[in-house]
């Protein structure tokens, strides 16, 4: 089982998003079970448990970890194919977001067209490394840092910029023969409560700091970031 997945096909999407089909993922990543052990969790007769389960399984959801003999009837176990899913915006490739179509670096919307891409892009190539059977060379930093002031934070971004881009400009070739682009990612945002993040979706006033780094297929920096403001747009 996988620690995470993620889903890019928009019928596995809409699969995934059924409250029914949800709390069965969510049972069988705790462990195999069959039709007639999952009926009496989810309140369901077992005809339709097995019909869900043999629609996350068509969609590659969940997969078969086993059969046993319970009497004259041999029952199927499921296990999930990850212990958690993400949904990808190649599952809405019309829609999905576009950090290109603009540009404004102190918007919070635009940081979240940054994430869906990173998301987009990264299930891509760990796709792709799947198939191949090869590794995929990515790096990720996650810290938080609490500002005393607004003026820290705007400090701070200063500086964040000024290393990050001095790095790229000692280390980028773009006359490399052999080289790859990789794309670099650097993002402040403020840390969600525990009890937000479950519910009301309101932010602490502290602050989060992350640099992500992945190797994208096209990949290019975003890294000259302006001091930041109180704006959310």
């Amino acid at each position: 089982m996988l620690d995470v997945t993620v889903i890019e096909d928009a019928e596995a999407a809409a699969v995934s998003l059924d409250p029914i089909r949800a709390r069965l993922l969510a049972e069988l990543a705790a462990g195999p079970a069959s039709a007639a052990m999952l009926a009496g969790k989810v309140g369901l007769p077992r005809q339709k448990v097995n019909y869900h389960l043999k629609t996350l399984e068509r969609h590659g959801l969940v997969e078969l970890a086993g059969e046993r003999r319970k009497g004259n009837v041999t029952e199927r176990l499921m296990r999930a194919t990850a212990a958690s899913y993400v949904i990808s915006p190649q599952a809405l490739a019309a829609v999905q977001p576009d950090p290109d179509r603009f540009r404004d670096q102190l918007s919070a919307r635009w940081l979240l067209a940054l994430g869906a891409r990173l998301v987009r892009d990264v299930g891509s190539l760990v796709t792709g490394a799947a198939k191949a059977r090869k590794r995929l060379a990515t790096y990720a930093l996650d810290g938080e840092v609490t500002f005393a002031s607004a003026a820290d934070r705007a400090a701070f971004v200063e500086e964040l910029t000024a290393g990050v881009s001095a790095l790229i400009r000692k280390y980028h070739d773009g006359d490399a023969e052999a080289g790859r682009p990789h794309r670099i990612v650097a993002a402040v945002h403020p840390t969600v409560r525990p009890e937000a993040a479950a519910g009301s979706g309101a932010v602490a006033q502290t602050a989060a700091g992350s640099v992500a780094q992945t190797e994208a297929a096209a990949g290019s920096a975003d890294a000259e970031v302006p001091a930041g403001s109180e704006a959310i747009h």
